[in-house]
């Protein structure tokens, strides 16, 4: 009985930016727990080539900074297919400059891409979900949502926001039936950290800094990612879950 709180079947999920990374393996990891997953992104070949690896799944692509376009999105699937009883605020974009230097377009991109999406999406399936009284909302935050690196101080702004924002969610949307809650990785090997995986130094300089000892890997992210989505998680509400090998835990 117990194993059957974290049981996904039956479940739709969104997960925004799921075509390579933190997202497709959230994908797969979500399928496996038995949800019907809807892929999202701007490349449609990407979209594809990660849909190629999923069967059944749902493709709707979108850029998740376009207020409107996630609306009308999110809205005609619902229309169209059926209710969306998960999300997953995944889209996100990193740049490294130091803050002195740091272009004022791309700290424009990195509040779009990485905040305005959360709200974006979050405030289109929220309305359709209040109505059920019933939804989960997993924001990705970071470790960076509680520490800073040089050279990537907006980053770490947005996910810091992203964190915020997920309190205020879960504030507004709890008394619906709504759980929204954050997830925030530590450092993993993804595309998106691909220049520090390569970087001996950086990597050496992780290894000592985490308690485990390495890098994460991004299966590592889904038993949390289940957890918050599935009904073990009814009563958890507006809290930050930090996947980190330690990292936030040590100095």
């Amino acid at each position: 009985m117990s194993l059957e709180l974290f049981s996904l079947k039956g479940c739709r999920a969104l997960i925004t930016g799921s075509s390579q990374g933190i997202g497709l393996a959230l994908a797969r990891g979500l399928t496996a727990a038995g949800a019907e997953i809807i892929l999202n992104g701007r490349d449609q070949a990407k979209l594809a080539s990660a849909a190629a690896t999923l069967p059944g799944a749902h493709l709707l692509p979108f850029d998740a900074t376009d207020h409107h376009a996630v609306r009308a999105a999110i809205d005609g699937f619902e229309a169209r297919t059926g209710p969306i009883d998960i999300l997953v605020n995944n889209a996100g974009m990193q740049h490294r400059t130091p803050l002195e230097d740091f272009p004022p377009e791309a700290f424009e991109k990195l509040l779009q891409t990485n905040i305005a999406s959360v709200f974006h999406a979050g405030q289109a399936c929220a309305r359709h979900m209040i109505a059920r009284r019933a939804g989960k909302i997993i924001n990705i935050a970071s470790v960076q949502s509680a520490l800073a690196r040089p050279g990537i101080a907006p980053y770490t702004a947005t996910k810091g926001a992203v964190v915020n924002l997920t309190k205020g969610m879960a504030t507004d949307w709890a008394k619906y039936g709504l759980n929204c809650n954050a997830l925030a990785p530590g450092y993993f090997d993804t595309p998106l950290n691909a220049a520090l995986v390569g970087d001996p130094t950086f990597t050496a300089w992780l290894e000592k800094r985490t308690p485990a000892g390495r890098w994460g890997r991004v299966e590592e992210l889904v038993g949390a990612c289940i957890f918050l989505a599935s009904a073990a998680s009814s009563f958890v509400n507006g809290q930050v879950i930090y996947v980190d090998g330690g990292i936030t835990a040590s100095l």
